[in-house]
């Protein structure tokens, strides 16, 4: 299978990497927002083709796209993939608006592409390890306490380097948590509430936001995400549930007492990104629905409009 690349930033890189783990993948073009770095990562990777224009990538013999760009190119650059007859895999949040994401699964159902947004929590392991338990019928989510926690005062990315876009607590960081909730329960959220702090002068985004999320059932989650955190960085969280507490650091999990609790045989490896990249290529050969199809992935984004929408009034 052959695959393009849009975007070789730093979460770019990380699919560059998963993508060599598996059999029968080849990366044959790179679009880089600057022509020498696009050409530094192909020459590191060895893809033969590399550009600044996703037109032109998409000339290239290839079966699909994984989009790592800046959030706000998703929705336009998802949309002109499919209507060229390749499928997409949209890296997290698949759009910084309702509206775009709409149009998203308007262009797969009408172009019939396959179509996955990037959604790495549903993929790690040690988040997989809890869905498999509350899927068997053995323990119930009773709360989700979440921490997001970055310093970030400047529009650098995950390696330091600047940003040519704005990265944002709600649209970007707040999404894994609100699709992993409601994946995780099995359950519609039904009630939302979100405060912010003061928006950064220069940056012109809420450093600090509160969310808080309450599903059908009646479970709740408590999000935290803050850019002023000087500490550990990362997204942290806790499945407070009937039968158990467990704590997953990416794809580590721990029991509530810090008991690391081994998940190495939850799936074919110990890389979430590398899972995901696996599910998008199969459900590409099998010609079915991925799991965190863009279709999926829609009812994150109307609960992410709804706190969008509280924030404002």
């Amino acid at each position: 299978m052959k695959i393009g690349l849009v975007g070789n930033g730093a979460f770019g890189i990380k699919h560059l990497d998963a993508l060599k783990e598996i059999d029968g993948v080849e990366v044959v073009s790179v679009v880089g927002r600057r022509i020498q770095s696009a050409q530094k990562t192909a020459e590191d990777y060895n893809i033969p083709h590399y550009t600044t224009s996703l037109t032109e990538s998409l000339k290239e013999d290839m079966d699909a796209v994984i989009i790592a760009s800046p959030t706000q190119l998703h929705a336009e650059q998802a949309i002109e993939i499919m209507r060229s007859g390749k499928h997409v895999m949209i890296e997290i949040p698949m759009a910084d608006s309702i509206e775009d994401a709409q149009a998203i699964v308007d262009v797969q159902k009408e172009t019939g592409m396959v179509a996955m947004a990037g959604h790495t929590r549903r993929f790690n392991p040690s988040h997989q390890w809890v869905h498999n338990k509350i899927a068997a019928g053995e323990m119930k989510i009773q709360q989700m306490d979440v921490q997001t926690y970055f310093f970030r005062r400047t529009n650098t990315n995950a390696l330091g380097q600047p940003r040519s876009w704005t990265d944002h607590l709600l649209w970007h960081h707040a999404c894994h948590t609100v699709d992993l909730f409601a994946y995780q329960t099995g359950e519609e959220i039904v009630h939302v509430q979100a405060m912010e702090g003061p928006k950064h002068p220069e940056l012109g985004i809420a450093m600090d936001m509160s969310i808080g999320l309450k599903s059908a059932s009646g479970a709740i989650c408590t999000l935290s995400l803050s850019f002023n955190n000087d500490g550990p960085l990362g997204t942290f969280f806790r499945y407070i549930c009937d039968n158990g507490t467990y704590l997953a650091r990416y794809d580590d999990l721990f029991d509530g007492k810090e008991n690391q609790i081994d998940v190495s045989d939850v799936a074919v490896s110990m890389n979430g990104i590398e899972l995901q990249d696996r599910e998008f290529i199969r459900a590409i050969k099998d010609g079915n629905e991925p799991n965190c199809s863009v279709q999926q992935a829609l009812s994150a984004m109307k609960i992410l409009d709804a706190l969008e929408k509280k924030l404002e009034a």
